[in-house]
């Protein structure tokens, strides 16, 4: 019962970049347009052949070098996604057999744009009950599946990639790493944010979702700090889901993280759902823009309105 940490991170984006002059060429749009309404200038596009669960491994073996473990130690594996074509096996499954992984415990998380600060959660309750030693935690989305690229009100938004978490149980008389989760959901406005039918595609209300986030969010993320014992103005890092820069910004303004390096990375890739909060981390940490030991909020938000976050330790 003595909670679970963060020792590794790791993440990977398809090589394909795709521009805001690039898009231009297929909708009524503009550079100036995306950027002024979104903030993003470019974004990553997978492959037909690179499917979610490739992803998803490239992040998690990265994850695991990091950390320097081996596929043997691993005995739990938590993929949040919602882009997953194929219902059986899961995607967790199926990075288990990539990587070569024997006989965890795989399950899919799908809490779309909160899937992996949830994900993380439960991998944190699932190590201190003791079910499990050490798990890989992956944010991993191909939101190009999903997106009608006529449609300029969506296609200008998303990105694929993968972030990854290797995540210990602590040893005897160690701090956890990872704090108390603050999670909930508005489910009478799930119709905000959609991925549905038939093909499935990505939809939502975009002036509902802003003022929710900008609005509701900043309150609860603060309570998400309180159930750590951090102040907001103690945090180094906020690593809020990377929707809209228009959201991130006043979002973390209103949160009070003054002293804190904040996550921009919707800049460069644009709405990676699940995969958004793992990956601007990992890039953080890659850039040495925290340091081990520092206290950061993840917290992410969005689809069926659900949110999540807890303030975790670098490794």
């Amino acid at each position: 019962m003595n909670g679970s940490r963060i020792v590794a991170i790791g993440h990977y984006q398809p090589a394909r970049v795709l521009t805001n002059d690039d898009l231009a060429a297929m909708v009524d749009t503009s550079d100036e347009w995306i950027r002024s309404r979104v903030g993003i200038r470019t974004r990553r596009i997978a492959g037909p052949d690179e499917p979610v669960d490739e992803l998803a491994a490239h992040a998690a073996a990265k994850a695991l070098a990091a950390a320097g473990l081996t596929p043997d130690d691993i005995d739990l594996v938590l993929v949040a996604t919602s882009t997953a074509i194929d219902r059986s096996p899961n995607t967790a499954a199926r990075v288990a057999a990539r990587l070569g992984i024997p006989g965890p415990a795989a399950l899919d998380v799908n809490v779309v744009c909160a899937g992996f600060t949830h994900a993380l959660a439960t991998a944190d309750h699932t190590l201190r009950a003791g079910a499990a030693t050490r798990a890989l935690v992956i944010g991993a989305d191909k939101m190009s599946d999903v997106t009608d690229w006529t449609d300029r009100s969506t296609c200008v938004l998303v990105g694929d990639g993968a972030g990854a978490a290797v995540v210990t149980a602590c040893p005897p008389g160690a701090e956890p790493g990872i704090g108390p989760v603050l999670w909930g959901s508005v489910p009478e406005m799930g119709h905000a944010v959609r991925i549905e039918g038939t093909p499935p595609r990505f939809a939502q209300e975009g002036q509902s979702v802003y003022r929710w986030a900008t609005t509701r969010l900043p309150a609860i993320a603060r309570q998400a700090c309180e159930k750590a014992g951090v102040a907001p103005e103690e945090l180094a890092g906020v690593v809020l889901h990377q929707a809209n820069l228009r959201i991130i910004e006043p979002l973390a303004q209103k949160l009070g993280a003054v002293h804190a390096v904040v996550a921009r990375d919707v800049t460069e890739s644009g709405n990676t759902s699940a995969a958004s909060i793992p990956l601007a981390f990992s890039k953080l940490l890659e850039q040495g823009a925290l340091r081990s030991g520092d206290p950061v909020l993840l917290f992410g938000f969005g689809g069926n309105l659900s949110y999540a976050g807890q303030v975790v330790r670098c490794p």
